[in-house]
């Protein structure tokens, strides 16, 4: 590897994340600090600052990995950036004191850190381990880094940079630098339904400024987005025969997510037994060319995923694994599609068609379907929406509850869990077992059983609910640590009479208190404006995430969706903004 490059990404890796300072820590003095590598200037859309008392200078992840030459990745979920080059790895966690090289732990005098969406790395330490020489030219507040393989000379008096922050000894998985914590998961892409309110207790809340200095609340948070496809968040209807207007308006979209906090996106590449990627199992999507089957050229989700990391964003593959079709019919489906392969699978209900989950080889496609993205891309995790059984209408299944019960179940509706519990299962697994870094989640309906029906359920009133609407056993797959998180789907207010957003928060808090799985909440910017009880103001949603902050088990939100986010409903992006301290 070209040690220039290295250089550069050690430089940019450092550059790139500095508002999320620690209390007590503040920049040095005002005044540009310049990097020189071999005599070129580094350029970064962030400056660097010294950490006082540690004399360390701290640098973005961004600028190191456009064009940097190091392998840089950022997990969110663990807080932890890995840099390899050459013969180094170096894994350094969020907050802590010491680093591991090569396995081996090294102290450092100062940590890496979250700031503004960015991550930032202390220089001085990472490009020593990257075979840099490391000068600094205090009166001119230059920093020059020397490869060796330019004689790149400092005159005049050097002084340290200082050290390193501090940052503990998890490495990050394939997954690519993001600013986000953990998984998120997908909303409903097409349906919602009800709510009411609860109680808190305060943790993981922001920390207040030191000096001027800025500090960021919850630094390692998810903060992600769901882009729909078939929702038009991405791509548009005018761009669905350019590949070049697509990728346009996807890298677009990512900088104005970026711009608003977003450290993740939940990219929707299944959405009816269809690809945005080329497979060998489902047709292309006819989101992509307006016809289903027709190569769009290019591999979208290969360049999405390489832009979203380009940023520092985390990307979740969501997949919808049981809707066929959105439409009642097979008309404009490809003939490689499931609906057309085996039509024995297929249930019509109402104005869609569904897979049905309860014959075994039809579960098996799906899981087939996804582990061909898992296998074959850098994803940082699978994300299934709420899809499994419809939430209305008739679904006729008779025939496969007599044909596929082997564990003799006398209760349909036990029976319909029982399909997706063996599902959500053998998916985990296979994840798991092919790359044990991505995460798996699912985003489930906000409400899991109304306390009417199961006194261990929420104090709410929903119409429908997870467990006997959709047949999603949500708590069993959190008790069997099936998932890495669960991100239910609380779209509505805070005091809202049937399902308050409060009530759910606590519940949901509660639910996964003694276990390993994270738990992300899914939000409802889409509602900002319309007359439903709480939505006339987009600060209920800021609202909510204040809220979040008085439960630790609360590791992050998703919003639904990119376009509704990007609309900027009743000046919500400023808003969030704030919330953020962008």
């Amino acid at each position: 590897m070209n040690r220039k490059k290295i250089g550069l990404m050690a430089a940019g890796l450092l550059l790139a994340v500095q508002t999320a300072i620690v209390p007590g820590v503040q920049a040095a003095p005002t005044g540009e600090i310049e990097i020189i590598l071999d005599g070129q200037t580094l350029q970064s859309d962030a400056s660097p600052y010294i950490v006082q008392g540690a004399n360390v200078t701290m640098v973005p992840l961004r600028v190191i990995s456009e064009g940097l030459g190091a392998q840089v990745n950022w997990s969110a979920s663990s807080g932890t950036v890995t840099i390899t080059a050459q013969n180094k790895n170096i894994s350094m966690e969020n907050g802590a004191q010491s680093a591991t090289v090569n396995g081996k732990s090294v102290r450092l005098d100062a940590s890496a850190r979250m700031s503004s969406g960015r991550v930032m790395v202390p220089l001085r330490f990472v490009g020593e381990e990257l075979g840099l020489k490391v000068d600094w030219q205090a009166s001119e507040r230059v920093i020059t880094l020397s490869s060796g393989k330019e004689g790149t000379s400092t005159s005049g008096n050097t002084s340290s940079v200082g050290s390193s922050s501090s940052t503990s000894n998890s490495s990050a998985s394939g997954n690519q630098e993001t600013v986000s914590t953990d998984q998120g998961t997908t909303a409903n892409d097409e349906q919602d339904v009800v709510n009411t309110p609860s109680t808190s207790t305060k943790e993981d809340s922001s920390s207040s400024s030191q000096g001027n200095m800025a500090q960021v609340k919850a630094t390692t948070s998810m903060r992600g987005a769901w882009i729909s496809t078939i929702n038009g968040d991405w791509p548009s209807s005018a761009a669905r025969s350019s590949s070049e207007k697509q990728k346009q308006e996807f890298t677009k979209m990512l900088d104005d997510l970026q711009g608003m906090g977003i450290n993740a996106v939940f990219v929707q590449v299944r959405a009816s037994g269809d690809a945005l990627y080329p497979s060998d199992l489902v047709p292309w999507s006819k989101y992509l060319t307006n016809t289903q089957g027709k190569n769009p050229g290019y591999d979208p989700l290969k360049f999405m995923i390489s832009e979203s990391h380009k940023r520092g964003m985390e990307f979740h593959a969501w997949f919808n694994p049981f809707r066929a079709n959105s439409t009642g019919t097979t008309s404009g489906l490809a003939a490689n599609h499931v609906a057309n392969q085996h039509p024995d699978w297929i249930v019509k209900n109402g104005s869609q068609l569904y897979i049905n989950p309860g014959i075994p080889a039809a579960r098996q496609h799906v899981i087939d379907a996804i582990m061909e993205v898992v296998n074959g891309y850098d994803i940082d995790g699978v994300h299934l929406d709420d899809y499994f059984y419809p939430y209305s209408g008739t679904f006729d299944d008779d025939a496969t509850f007599k044909t596929y019960n082997a564990n003799k179940i006398s209760n349909k509706g036990d029976w319909r869990r029982d399909n997706v519990n063996s599902f959500v299962r053998d998916l985990g697994k296979s994840i798991h077992a092919s790359k044990s870094k991505v995460q798996f989640g699912i985003s489930p309906f906000g409400v899991w059983r109304n306390k009417s029906q199961d006194l261990t359920g929420s104090d709410t009133k929903a119409g429908v609910t997870a467990y006997d609407t959709t047949f999603a056993d949500v708590r069993t797959w959190i008790n069997k640590g099936w998932i890495d998180y669960v991100a239910p789907q609380i779209y509505w207010s805070i005091g809202f009479p049937a399902a308050g957003y409060d009530k759910l928060v606590a519940w949901w808090s509660n639910e996964v208190k003694n276990s390993d799985v994270k738990l992300y909440i899914g939000h409802s910017p889409y509602k900002i404006g319309t007359p439903e009880k709480g939505w006339q103001s987009a600060q209920e949603l800021i609202k909510q995430l204040e809220l979040n902050e008085n439960y630790k088990q609360v590791k992050g939100d998703i919003y639904f969706s990119a376009q509704h986010l990007r609309k900027n409903p009743y000046g919500l992006i400023q808003l969030l903004q704030n919330y953020y301290q962008l």
